[in-house]
């Protein structure tokens, strides 16, 4: 994704967030990570070690357990969650998750549709801020810096 390049996509959870990218492989928040520091702790996945605390996750879609949606809420209410979550296909289990976190903690996770080609162009590592509304959603990659 090249600087200063605007995404539009289907809002699944509203929200604001500006974080770096993480991108990975499908993720099961229970078992698949550590409730209290954020760390990806899943023996078989390949980005095992990570923190997704404050960072924009881009993945197909989740992994798992109907027992991700509270993991996933209560690392948000304690501040090592996500900053915000990018699918190619919807996820039940994440949403319910980022509407509990609503509900209970007043913490809006924004989560975001897109097509799988544009989730192929949001590199690992990039900065961007995610708006999600009601129905429509756009991801903002940094401004290229002033000279």
């Amino acid at each position: 994704m090249t600087r200063g390049v605007e995404l539009q996509g289907r809002s699944l959870h509203p929200g604001e967030a500006t974080g770096s990218i993480l991108r990975l492989e499908p993720l099961s928040f229970w078992g698949g990570t550590n409730l209290e520091t954020g760390t990806i702790t899943d023996e078989r996945h390949p980005q095992r070690g990570q923190r997704v605390t404050g960072r924009v996750l881009v993945m197909r879609t989740g992994r798992g357990s109907s027992s991700s949606s509270s993991v996933l809420a209560e690392q948000l209410r304690s501040g090592v969650g996500p900053a915000a979550i990018v699918l190619a296909q919807p996820d039940s289990i994440i949403v319910t998750g980022a509407i509990v976190a609503a509900e209970l903690y007043d913490h809006h996770l924004p989560v975001v549709q897109l097509t799988q080609d544009e989730l192929d162009r949001l590199p690992d590592g990039d900065s961007v801020f995610v708006e999600a509304g009601v129905a429509a959603a756009t991801i903002i990659s940094a401004p290229e810096p002033r000279k």
